[in-house]
């Protein structure tokens, strides 16, 4: 008897077809409202270049004991601004820690959700400078006795141990991209080792200004000021300007501060040869300030219809008190971000 197409009764093999795109060795990033998020080892250290040029030199950095060298690739040293991929990546895994979810240190994400969540243009120039970003995070060679996670150790690697393009466009555009944190930064994510950031750090155009704020963020944190000479703070900067430009460079920043307010969260001035952070009191943890969940206003009053929707048998008030309370900003979409929440509680199984 011939068998009836699709008749699998006299065959050894089973109903469904193999799962050729296994999921289960790597994290999907799909948080797209997680709350940025950097590691605290890079914020104290100088190990990304302040430079908008291909940056080839050596530096080191001593602090006591604790020292770090960073070698460029033949693309250069790894800049501040290629430190959103980082952070990006921090910030996804940071989430889904949150979630109770399993993660990794090898994740894969869409190009175009990096781009927005970091405030980028989504154009094709903006897809070629991050295959070069990639590249000089992969490339960009550390060696350092700080230890991360409480793990110390001596060895020389990269940032990210490989990124590679999962799937492009036909016009050359990256889609889904693979990354594979180096221990360093994973360490840091399993330890908690992070700190979360402003959004508006994105918005910053200068390097410069960035590392600042990261340095007020590492040091400053919710108290209320911080100072550091310029001489200490140029090391912490790696600037290689002389004292006089580097000056020069800092007075025009707090200048544009005084004027525009555009620093997040912290206030700049000089003060002799220091420079003093002046915390604005929007800092989470901080006493003067509210909790991020009581910043957001009243929802609107469809967004319930449809969160009942989509978490069948929850009351959807508990379900925002607890939203409420998971946040670790405000979000800039609070209806989304809220069913978004719903969404993945889905129906509830008593």
């Amino acid at each position: 008897m011939i068998p009836l197409v699709g008749d699998i009764s006299n065959h050894n093999r089973p109903p469904l077809l193999p799962d050729r795109y296994p999921t289960g060795d790597f994290f999907v990033c799909d948080i797209l409202d997680a709350a940025p998020k950097s590691d605290m080892a890079s914020m104290e250290h100088p190990v990304f270049s302040l430079s908008t040029k291909p940056d080839h030199r050596v530096r080191r950095y001593e602090n006591g004991p604790n020292y770090i060298q960073i070698a460029p690739s033949h693309r250069g040293l790894a800049t501040v601004h290629d430190r959103d991929v980082l952070i990006f990546c921090i910030s996804q895994v940071m989430a889904a820690l949150k979630e109770g979810r399993r993660i990794g240190n090898t994740l894969r994400f869409k190009a175009y959700d990096f781009l927005k969540a970091t405030n980028r243009m989504t154009n094709g120039q903006a897809y070629g400078l991050l295959r070069d970003t990639f590249e000089r995070l992969q490339g960009t060679q550390i060696t350092t006795n700080i230890a991360t996670g409480g793990v110390e150790q001596w060895e020389v690697f990269g940032l990210v141990d490989r990124a590679k393009v999962i799937r492009e466009t036909r016009d050359g555009r990256m889609i889904d991209v693979e990354i594979t944190l180096s221990d360093w930064v994973f360490n840091a994510i399993k330890s908690n080792d992070v700190l979360t950031i402003s959004r508006e750090y994105f918005r910053l155009r200068k390097p410069l200004e960035r590392r600042l704020y990261e340095l007020a963020r590492k040091h400053c944190g919710t108290k209320a000021n911080w100072k550091i000479s310029l001489d200490l703070l140029q090391r912490k900067c790696g600037s290689h300007s002389n004292s006089r430009e580097f000056r020069r460079l800092v007075s025009a920043i707090v200048r544009a501060d005084e004027e525009h307010h555009h620093m997040p969260d912290y206030s700049l001035s000089l003060e002799s040869d220091y420079l003093v952070f002046q915390s604005r009191g929007t800092v989470p943890g901080n006493g003067n300030r509210q909790s991020p969940g009581a910043m957001v206003g009243e929802l609107d009053p469809d967004t319930y219809e449809t969160a009942r929707a989509l978490a069948p048998g929850w009351d959807v008030y508990v379900l925002e008190q607890e939203w409420r309370e998971w946040m670790t900003e405000p979000p800039r979409n609070p209806d989304a971000a809220f069913l978004g929440f719903c969404r993945k509680r889905g129906p509830c199984r008593r």
